[in-house]
Formats: structure tokens, sequence, C-alpha cells
């Protein structure tokens, strides 16, 4: 439509035998940029389409609608024009988890229908994506979406399941067999991950979600799954000091402008599990950044004091510990002496959860900011998800403070109302140049690259479950969770066991795994913003382990996977300037497990120095048992590491 002389000519006669095709019932493919990946869409009484990876069939006979209030978008079709175009960009996250500049090639796919609406399709050379694109007047009430896919055969589903719509996402992975799936069981939020049990693994997720809710996935009960959504809520009443009940919801899942891109519906796909770790999907399909100059936000670490209940002790602390000005001020210091650009200030720094304005005269937050500046340390304030809703001015004064960022806590939802909110509340924080971590949250749709100062979310079972965080259910989480955005752990722990001894409590918080595998985990786990969460007393008294953590990046140039198999190892190499580091882990298996690791990605003609942490040999049992050693290593070299039960592996590379 826009093209110009004799191309109009072609691109007109392409639209009119791409229309007559639909017409007679065949139909338009479209591939990815490397030929293996295919998508075929049919018309009838409803868009169908089957995905197809080297002439298999992996998703057949799906389809999908958008049923609005008054008009099915999608049912009975009427196509208007077929328009293929490639595209090709790099694209430069200023918050770079896993690569700091993205190649991003893909062929695209827009049919436009009678109805003032067109879906568009894209094919990557690792994965499928698609979106509804709505031109009407006015608003238009979405009353439900239909996502509906189907499976050739029994495929293994990894799935995290919730009893309701409201969930803080932290639930165990389930394993279901998809033919086993019954619309009566529990839901599953996103991300999911399809084993085929052939050849390929498929990861669902979305992105560019905004004024929508968050997609749920539900059993058929017919092997396959479809999408499920909260309604919209309309009326809200009390519930605590940091959360509202939902009174009445609408009989729509969102009202919305007629006008508007909706959210991507993707799929991963993958012959290969380490595509999975170096995958960047939803960052391909996020919208661009809405910060100009992002400069001013500083991803890092951060000294945490929850987890270990601030309860430093030892000879070096002459002070009652607690929450009170002295033990902040000695994790100030813990910060300024390992080079930690932040201390976290959970619940507590105020003198009231629902009041953000009066800091808790014990602590004395205005003290602690101005200490923490002759240090070299900045501040993180924990708040409620309410009480920033009812003070959005709140970002102002903080700013006015010297407070860098927040952590903002409960929302467990993800209906319209709560998606608008994340979007409101990263777009008011970053008029004051204050970046946002989210905990009771949804996965990471995107929002993130709209707004480089949402650094990180929670949205998973991390270390704060104590004995419900084990490395069974942690291994899917490169896979997963981690998969599709960045992910507030919390790693760091100092006490560290195999779980048929576990027994732990605040303030002597513990891990299950082995110390290599915490260690190993601030390699592997993706996250802007990083929790140290043990005591500073028990990292000082292991400085080995500690100055390692506090010397891994939050953000990378390059990511490599060396070795992966979902659910079972990882082993990640990833590249800060010219330095390299390399994290492991593993699952509780019964024998040490070995992997022979490759250095062909090291810059050939240089020698690296590596210092690497291992298992000790008696880590199967004592969990704290590791070695520190260092050997020299150029590309080419092949050396084989083991890792116990639980375990891990760790490396710096110089």
């Amino acid at each position: 439509m826009y093209l110009k002389s004799k191309h109009v000519v072609y691109f007109m006669l392409f639209l009119g035998l791409s229309v007559r095709l639909f017409a007679q019932g065949k139909p338009v493919e479209l591939t990815s940029p490397n030929g293996e990946l295919k998508v075929s869409i049919n018309l009838s009484d409803k868009i169908y389409y089957t995905v197809s990876g080297n002439k298999q069939e992996l998703l057949t006979k799906n389809h999908l609608a958008l049923n609005l209030k008054g008009a099915v978008l999608g049912n009975n079709p009427a196509l208007v024009s077929v328009k293929k175009t490639k595209g090709e960009e790099v694209i430069k996250p200023y918050v770079s988890l896993k690569f700091s500049t993205v190649k991003n090639s893909y062929n695209d796919l827009l049919m436009t229908f009678k109805g003032n609406y067109a879906v568009e399709f894209r094919a990557f050379d690792d994965g499928i994506a698609y979106r509804f694109i709505t031109s009407m007047k006015g608003d238009a009430a979405v009353m439900s979406e239909d996502f509906s896919i189907n499976f050739p055969d029994n495929y293994l589903l990894h799935l995290q399941q919730s009893n309701s719509f409201k969930t803080a996402y932290e639930e165990l992975y389930q394993h279901v067999e998809s033919t086993s799936w019954k619309q009566t069981d529990k839901m599953a939020n996103l991300p999911v991950l399809i084993d085929t049990k052939k050849q390929y693994k498929i990861l669902i997720s979305e992105s560019d979600l905004s004024d929508y809710p968050g997609m749920f996935l539900q059993g058929t009960g017919n092997n396959g799954m479809e999408g499920v959504f909260p309604k919209a809520p309309l009326e809200f009443g009390p519930d605590g000091d940091r959360s509202q009940k939902i009174l009445t919801s609408a009989d729509y899942i969102a009202k919305t402008t007629g006008t508007r891109n909706f959210p991507w519906r993707y799929f991963v796909i993958t012959k290969n599990d380490k595509q999975l770790l170096e995958n960047t999907m939803t960052l391909k399909l996020a919208s661009k950044s809405e910060i100009a100059d992002p400069s001013w936000i500083k991803p890092g670490q951060a000294s945490w004091e929850w987890w270990n209940d601030a309860a430093p002790f030892g000879p070096d602390v002459n002070f009652v510990s607690g929450y009170n000005l002295e033990t902040y001020k000695y994790y100030i210091d813990f910060a300024s002496r390992f080079g930690v650009k932040y201390i976290v200030m959970d619940e507590g720094w105020a003198k009231s959860t629902t009041d953000p304005y009066t800091p808790n005269p014990k602590v004395d937050v205005k003290e602690l900011i101005r200490y923490g500046k002759t240090k070299g340390v900045d501040i993180i304030l924990w708040l409620t998800w309410l009480t920033v809703h009812n003070n959005m001015d709140v970002f102002k004064t903080f700013h006015d403070w010297g407070i860098k960022g927040v952590k903002i806590d409960f929302m467990n939802r993800s209906d319209q109302w709560m998606v608008n909110y994340y979007e409101n509340v990263v777009k008011e924080a970053a008029k004051y140049q204050i970046f946002v971590d989210f905990h009771g949250a949804f996965k990471p749709s995107g929002l993130e690259y709209k707004y480089p100062n949402l650094i990180s979310y929670e949205g998973v079972r991390g270390l704060e479950q104590m004995g419900g965080c084990y490395p069974d259910n942690s291994i899917y989480l490169p896979f997963m969770r981690n998969a599709v955005g960045p992910m507030d752990f919390t790693p760091g722990a100092m006490i560290d066991m195999q779980p048929e001894v576990y027994r732990a409590a605040r303030p002597n918080a513990a891990a299950i795994g082995t110390r290599v595998n915490q260690l190993a985990l601030y390699v592997v786990f993706e996250s802007g913003i990083q929790m140290l969460a043990d005591n500073p007393t028990l990292y000082y008294r292991n400085p080995d382990c500690t100055e390692f953590i506090t010397s891994v990046p939050t953000t990378w140039d390059e990511t490599k996977a060396l070795a992966a198999a979902a659910g079972e190892v990882v082993v990640v190499a990833k590249r800060k300037g010219g330095q390299w580091f390399i994290g492991g882990i593993t699952n509780n298996r019964e024998k040490t497990r070995e992997i022979e690791l490759d250095f062909d990605f090291l810059e050939n003609g240089k020698t690296y120095t590596m210092t690497y942490f291992e298992d000790g040999i008696n880590a199967n049992r004592q969990a704290m048992d590791y070695r520190r050693k260092t050997v020299q290593v150029k590309a080419g070299d092949k050396i084989t590491i083991k890792m116990a039960r639980n375990g891990g592996w760790a490396a710096v590379l110089k």
C-alpha cells in the first residue's frame, strides 16, 4: 500500500493470488528464515494453523479468535489482503540479561480481514508468534480470547499450576502427560514447557502485554490446551493492609481501545535444550523503550536483610542487631567492602506499612541514605502494592530523599486492572529515576523492555521458601521462568544442606543443595537486581565465596549454553567485557554428574586464568564441602567437571 511504481503491480498480484489460494482452501505458509519451522494457516469457519518443525507436525489444527462484545474476530473470516515481509534489526537492550546485542531476523505474514482486524504471524529460527491487530473506533470489550492448541501425540507438559487467578506464581512445577490433563484439573500460568518426547521442546509465553490480562492455560481433556483469562475487576473491598478483595467483576476480560495491537502469543521451538537458555523471544516481541536516556538505571547486587532476619553477630558486632540504625549501617559497610551497589530495607523501615512517608524512628532512613552515600551504597525500599497505589506521589518523595529503587510486593494478580497498575507504576517511577523490582508478581511479559527501570520480577519459587525450594524444582527455572525474563530468586545461602538433613529457620536460614550450587546460581540465574540473601557475618567468614559472588555481573554481553537438559543439568558460560564466568547446577541424583566442558568459546591465542569452585568429595552428604582451584585454559581445551547431587560448579576466567 505504501510501495511505489512497478512494485505496486507485483504486490497487488501477490495479494490477489494469495486471497484466491485461501478461497480455494489451500493453506498459506510462513517459514522461518532457515526454513526449519513452518506455520500453515487455513481459513474456514475459523482461523486454523498448524506448526511444524522439519516437516514434523508439532501443534496441529490450532485455532484462534478474539471474542468482542457484538463480534467474534476469527469466526467465518473474510480475507481482504495478505502481506509478507522480512524483518531484520539489531536490538541493544539497556538491561542486557543474556546479550548486549541481539540480532532479530524473522519472516512476517500480515492477514487483514473484513471487520477491521488483522492477524500477524512471525516465524523466527527458534519459534513462531502471532497477535491480533484491530482498527475500530471507540472502545472494545473483549469477552474472551480463543487460544486453542492441539497435540498430535502424547506430550509431557511442565506446568506451574494454581488453584485460582489469585496467585504469587510460586507453586512447584508439575509434570503432566498431555492426554491426562483434564479441563477440571488445575490451570497453569505461563510459561509452559512442552516436551514432544521426540526431537523438539516448545516454550509457550506472551510478550508486549499491555492493557490486557495475563493468559493462563487449562487442559481440554482431549490432548490439548486452551487459554483462560481473569475477568476485569470492577469493585474492590478491604483485605488487610496490603491487598484488596475483588467484590464484583465484569463479564469481559478487558475493556480497551478499539485500535491497538494485542499481546503476542509465542512458541519458542528448539531441538536442543541449550537454545531455551539462549532464547530472547520476549525481547524480540516487546515494545521499544519509552525511556529516552536510561543511563540513570543501574543494575547490580544488593545485600538483603529479610532472609537472615537482620541478625549479624560475632565479635565485630558490638550492638544489639535487628531492624535498627546500627544494623543497617553494618549492612552498608559490608556492601561497601565488597563493591555491592545496594542494600534492601524490607518490611519495618517505615513506621506503618500504609504510610510510606514516615520512617521508623529506630531505623532513621534519611541518616542511612546519607551514610550510604559516603560509602558508595544506595538504598532500595520495600512497599506493598496497595500503599503505592494509594500514594503514587511517593516516587517524588523518594527521589527527593535519594532513594534509587523500590521493591513492591503482594500484587498476586494479573487481571487487566493489575497489568495496568504495573505499567502505571514503572512509568511514574521512571519520571523520578527510580527503578522497580516487583515481588508477588506475574512473569515478565515485555514491560521490562518498554520501561527498563523495571529491572526484575519475583514470580518464582525462590530461596525465601526455605525447605520448599530445592534443586529438583529450581533446575527447571533456566528453561522456563528465567527463559522469559528477569527473575529475583534471592540466592546466596552460606548454610547449605542436603534434603534429608534439612532443618532451618530465620535467623539461621539455609538452602537445600551444595555451597557451590549457591555460587553458580549467580551466573546461571538472570536478574537486573541480584540479592545477597544471607547474613553479612557469614559472608565475612567465607571470603573466597563472597569475593566470587560479588564479582559476578548482573548484565552480560554474551551467553553460551555449554550443557543443558531440562530438569537435569545446566552449564552456561557468560561474558562481560573480556571476562567469562561459568555456572553449572544439577538435580538430586544418586551419583556424581560428570560433564565435559569445551572451551571453544574463548578467544583464540589467549590464555586465561580460571579460578573455579567444585563440590568437595563429601558434598553428597555434607553440602558445605567444596574446593577452590586455579588452572590455565585456552580455546580448544577440554576438561571434565564433577557435580554432587544438588550440586554445582562455578568459575571465573580472566
